[in-house]
């Protein structure tokens, strides 16, 4: 039995309530999801490091990131930077639509002067200004100042502001993984489906009562109890394909976000692939229960989500000429056939040096 019909019976056969432990053929068990797990030989990330950042800094900050004051946080940063004696150039953007251009501009400026282009804000600013970054040869910085600042945790990056400018100054640069959707990146993860409007209805929520992780909580609960719509998607790989219904597939870069969620895929990524999970709960009930059980750390004890580790993957939704697609808490749409792989080229982060007699690598 090939790798692709083998997630369609996680997907479809399996029958809710049977014990994820099980190993007879056509079970959920841990069995089924590690014949599947291996595409290729996974390429492990290298913790070779570059050397620590010399040249300028140019710096993106997104003003409206966080729930903190934007001066002050423009304040600590200038403050430590200049105390250093280190050269940099600070835009404060209020508005997302400026970030792309404003990062070529860093990154042009970045090769002409030997220096490290930073981005402060969460996620989905991080990811804007990485878009420029990736291929370009230059260091890559970022300054937290998000609600879950996933990637920053996962390199070890201080969520305080003035802790995460020192890293600027004395950190070390490694590559690190990249997933890419076509032509955009992710670097903690990309869905479709239900997620999608999930995000979307969070930074409303978040703009109206305040950028917490309590508001992006209950944003969630409220948009699923509402019945999810199932999307009907084929998968591709090495000429095979395979139909599946599901609610929400997520895709994900972030072993961090892994673990607390309670899935064994965080080795994998940690390891060169991404993760491919996949929703099958019909419902609201049942998608409560998916949402209880990640909350808890326990997704990967329900029957209602199946996981493939993989480095490249395509979908095509049926009768849709276009679907939306989310990356780091950004949507956009896309014209299918959908590919989700690793990247070729990694970024390359500057992170804290370990310490004294320790390995690198997250």
């Amino acid at each position: 039995m090939t790798k692709l019909c083998k997630l369609r019976l996680l997907c479809q056969l399996c029958p809710p309530g049977r014990e994820r432990g099980e190993t007879a053929q056509g079970s959920c068990g841990k069995l089924g999801l590690t014949a599947i797990s291996t595409w290729r030989d996974p390429v492990p990330l290298s913790d070779r490091r570059s050397g620590t950042a010399q040249g300028p800094f140019f710096i993106l900050m997104n003003a409206r990131s966080g729930d903190k004051d934007a001066a002050a946080r423009e304040a600590t940063i200038r403050e430590v930077l200049s105390q250093a004696g280190r050269a940099h150039t600070l835009w404060p953007v209020t508005d997302s639509r400026q970030l792309p251009p404003l990062a070529r501009q860093a990154v042009e400026l970045a090769r002409q002067q030997d220096g490290t282009v930073v981005a402060a804000g969460g996620d989905g600013t991080i990811n804007a200004v990485a878009q420029a970054v990736l291929n370009s040869g230059c260091p890559f910085g970022v300054l937290p100042q998000g609600t879950f600042n996933y990637f920053c945790r996962s390199h070890g990056i201080p969520l305080d502001t003035a802790e995460a400018t020192r890293v600027l100054l004395q950190g070390v640069v490694r590559p690190v993984q990249v997933g890419l959707v076509n032509d955009r990146i992710f670097l903690v993860n990309a869905s479709v489906g239900l997620y999608p409007k999930l995000l979307e209805n969070r930074e409303l929520h978040k703009q109206r009562f305040g950028r917490t992780r309590l508001v992006a909580f209950l944003s969630a609960l409220v948009t699923l109890l509402t019945p999810p719509r199932q999307l009907v998607l084929t998968l591709e790989e090495g000429g095979e394909t395979v139909l599946l219904m599901t609610s929400t597939l997520l895709v994900e870069n972030n072993p961090l976000q892994l673990e607390q969620v309670g899935l064994p895929e965080a080795e994998a990524v940690r390891q060169g692939q991404l993760a491919a999970i996949v929703v099958r709960a019909q419902g609201v009930l049942q998608m409560l229960s998916v949402l209880v059980s990640a909350a808890l750390g326990k997704l990967g004890e329900t029957d209602r989500v199946a996981t493939l580790p993989f480095v490249s993957l395509t979908i095509k939704p049926l009768l849709r000429h276009r679907i939306k697609v989310a990356t780091d808490g950004e949507t956009a749409w896309m014209v299918p056939p959908v590919e989700f792989r690793v990247a070729p080229q990694p970024l390359l982060l500057l992170v804290p040096p370990a310490p004294e007699g320790e390995g690198g690598g997250p």
